[in-house]
Formats: structure tokens, C-alpha cells, sequence
């Protein structure tokens, strides 16, 4: 059962999305150590977020879609926030200027997040819930925290190999602000 969750979770945990997006993008700026409070923060969120919706929270976004549209459109909004942010930075030789995402940034990035509960709703409805939702719940969240942290260890490396100046900053910022677009038709 293990295997075959995540056989189902690699394509979804790897594809471009916001957290992924948002995690490559910092770890260009800041490099891969100073994404982990915010990746801790977004995965303590993944892993209560999942066992909620496997205990059935997902029925609120069924029975009021609308939630649900709200979700999508103020996830948008945040990950335009964050893009627009990562646009007009300076340089990365002036990134002590910049703020770092933190734990809370993590959380609200989850919160946020529609990929995060189609792929969720996704897991329970292919693996069931019953006697198995904590499992799930680590099992997708571990595999979760291994995607991000390699999608910001390749900004890292990508950023110490380029030195793209202003230019850098303004291409991972309009990868970020395409994400953001996408969320709402998800």
C-alpha cells in the first residue's frame, strides 16, 4: 500500500505548483537552509490539513463550493503578494535587505493552497481513510517535504551557477505570479 501511495503522490508531490514554486524561488534568493522554517511550517500544516480532510472536512468544500472558490482566489492573491515581493528585490548580492519566509509564511502558503487539497481529496479517494489516515497523512507529507526541499536546493544550486542580477529575481517572481494565475482554474 505504501509503494503504491507513492507511486500515485511522486507525479503530483513534483509538478509545478505554489509550494514548489515558492520553495525554488526562496531558495534561489536565500539559499536551501533558509527555506526550512517555512518548509516546517507549511508541513506541520500539510500533515493536520490532511488528517482533517481524511476525517471529513472535506465535505465542507462539497457541500459549500464557494469555500472552496475562496480559498483558490485568496491562495492567488498570496502567491501574487509573494511573487510581486520576489519581483522588486534587488540583487542577490543585496538579499540582507530581502525578508526571509518564515514558519507563519509556511502555514498561510498551506492554508492557501487549492493544489494542496485537490491532492488531498485525490489521496482519500483512491486510498480510503479508514484506519489509514494518519499514515496517509505522514506518508504524503513526508514525501511532500522531500519534493520542496529539493525543488529549493535546485534554486540554490541554479542561483550560485547564474549570477542573473535583477533579472534573476524578476524571472522567479513572474514563474511565481504564472502559479498564481493558474490556482484559481484548479
Amino acid at each position: 500500500m505504501t509503494l503504491a501511495l507513492l507511486v500515485f503522490l511522486f507525479p503530483l508531490a513534483y509538478s509545478p505548483g505554489p509550494g514548489n514554486m515558492f520553495f525554488a524561488a526562496n531558495g534561489a534568493r536565500f539559499g536551501f537552509w533558509a527555506t526550512v522554517p517555512a518548509n516546517i511550517g507549511y508541513h506541520i500544516a500539510t500533515w493536520l490539513m490532511t488528517v482533517a480532510v481524511g476525517a471529513g472536512f472535506l465535505a465542507v468544500f462539497s457541500d459549500y463550493p464557494k469555500v472552496f472558490l475562496s480559498i483558490r482566489i485568496a491562495g492567488a492573491l498570496y502567491v501574487l503578494w509573494l511573487a510581486w515581493g520576489l519581483f522588486k528585490a534587488e540583487p542577490m548580492a543585496a538579499a540582507s535587505a530581502a525578508r526571509v519566509a518564515g514558519f507563519w509564511d509556511g502555514v498561510v502558503l498551506l492554508l492557501l493552497n487549492p493544489k494542496a487539497y485537490v491532492l488531498m481529496a485525490l489521496i482519500y479517494s483512491q486510498f480510503g481513510a479508514e484506519g489509514r489516515l494518519f499514515w496517509i497523512a505522514t506518508v504524503f507529507t513526508t514525501n511532500n517535504i522531500v519534493a520542496f526541499c529539493l525543488f529549493a536546493l535546485v534554486g540554490e544550486v541554479i542561483s550560485s551557477r547564474f549570477s542573473a542580477g535583477p533579472w534573476g529575481n524578476r524571472v522567479l517572481g513572474g514563474m511565481l505570479a504564472a502559479v498564481a494565475v493558474w490556482m484559481p482554474f484548479l
